[in-house]
């Protein structure tokens, strides 16, 4: 069971719940205390939205998946869940290069990437993202606690997460944070 909701572009989410990716870059939202982004939970459901998510924001080989997105967006007032994620560990990464330095991993334009990294004060957080799929998705009706540029969002009620099974397998995603490390340094690990 999961009750805690992480916010993100509903064009990553699927990226994420397909494989395309398996890591997360987050800055702080408008809503959250001072802007800054806080990794509160290891395990969250991906909350899919659509406000921010702008072509020009992923890359040319993503634009497909963003109407594919735009076209399953579930009904007015609707959110569905369907993938949640288990965190091993949060890197904060204080340098641009090494940011840019992970454009092979991830839909985000390298213009995305410094828009996220300059926002407010510079840096950002890398999560390295199992995400697994559960059996049946779940709408849940969007409520204005809901609502606002926060990355955490806490549902009424917590959703099952049995019979769930991953999307990377347990190889595929020990590479993945091999390959996040080589580039930002195990000693980045927050």
């Amino acid at each position: 069971m999961l009750q805690h909701a992480f916010k993100e572009w509903a064009v990553i989410c699927r990226a994420l719940a397909e494989g395309r990716q398996a890591l997360i870059l987050r800055k702080g939202g408008v809503a959250e205390i001072g802007s800054v982004f806080q990794p509160d939970h290891s395990r969250f459901w991906l909350y899919p939205t659509y406000v921010h998510q702008q072509e020009q924001g992923i890359k040319p080989a993503g634009a497909a998946l963003l109407q594919e997105v735009e076209n399953d967006k579930p009904g007015q007032g609707l959110v569905r869940l369907s993938h949640f994620v288990e965190v091993p560990g949060v890197y904060q990464v204080g340098n641009l290069q090494d940011a840019l330095a992970l454009d092979a991993l991830h839909l985000w334009t390298p213009a995305t990437v410094r828009q996220r990294f300059e926002y407010r004060q510079p840096g950002l957080y890398v999560l390295p993202a199992r995400v697994w799929r559960t059996p049946r998705a779940v709408e849940v009706i969007e409520t204005p606690g809901y609502a606002g540029c926060k990355s955490w969002v806490e549902l009424v009620e917590s959703l099952p997460t049995e019979g769930a099974t991953p999307v990377l397998d347990d190889a595929a995603f020990r590479e993945v944070v091999r390959r996040i490390e080589d580039i930002l340094h195990p000693t980045a690990l927050a």
